[in-house]
């Protein structure tokens, strides 16, 4: 079990509510696009670097809890890691929330397995969350947006809609057909990411962003990547 405790930011509301939520189920989505060439071209992105097709999309695949962060800095092994910016479902006692978080993936493992690559790495999240029920009326119009820094150079390294991924509600219900798994209290899910702006690559850091144009607000989160040494036998 993690225990988090986050701020809820309310429309015109200056001040946040606090919520304590106990995720005991983690589920890391893959493959959720609802454009199929997207899909297949996001696949073809992973081939490249040696990660297998997967067998259907999308894809589900359980986590231990404790992976989920809300630290500044995350340890890795190597530096063959990567993040990817997402919306993240987290249901409560009180109802669904929507929050950002990033995929950080060992791509080095994805090639051997990918249960196993989503398992390796810390899931950072951001401390922030907004209720379901105030942006599902436009859900649509929400934003994605991650820029990655170097030691050299800083790039936009995803950017896009969120309708570039499958419904938050369509995959709770194909969650529960495909796996059988009931997201209730206690769960929570990262939901798929869009494909990167040039190539995967290294970064020293990630700034994501998940923008409301609509309520003019926006959840954001930055984490440093410390890469931890390899020691050779």
């Amino acid at each position: 079990m993690t225990k988090l405790r986050l701020r809820i930011l309310l429309p015109a509301q200056p001040e946040p509510e606090i919520v304590s939520l106990d995720v005991n189920d983690l589920i890391v989505a893959g493959w959720t696009g609802r454009d199929r060439d997207a899909v297949e071209r996001h696949i073809e992105e992973l081939e490249a670097i040696g990660v297998k097709r997967p067998k259907q999309t999308p894809m589900f695949y359980r986590v231990t809890a404790d992976r989920l962060t809300l630290e500044d800095t995350v340890d890795v092994i190597g530096a063959d890691s990567t993040g990817e910016v997402e919306f993240v479902l987290l249901c409560g006692a009180s109802g669904l929330f929507v929050g950002l978080g990033s995929d950080h993936t060992d791509r080095k493992a994805e090639a051997h397995g990918v249960t196993l690559s989503k398992q390796i790495c810390p899931k950072p999240i951001a401390p922030e969350v907004w209720r379901w029920n105030d942006v599902e009326p436009h859900w649509d119009e929400l934003q994605l947006r991650c820029v990655v820094r170097t030691a050299s150079s800083e790039l936009l390294y995803q950017e896009g809609p969120v309708t570039a991924m499958l419904h938050p509600e369509q995959l709770i219900e194909k969650l529960a057909i495909t796996n059988q798994w009931s997201f209730g209290p206690g769960s929570a899910m990262f939901c798929g990411t869009l494909a990167a702006t040039h190539r995967i690559t290294w970064a020293d850091s990630y700034l994501m962003e998940l923008i409301d144009p609509v309520l003019r607000r926006k959840l954001h989160h930055r984490y440093s990547v410390r890469p931890l040494p390899v020691a050779e036998a």
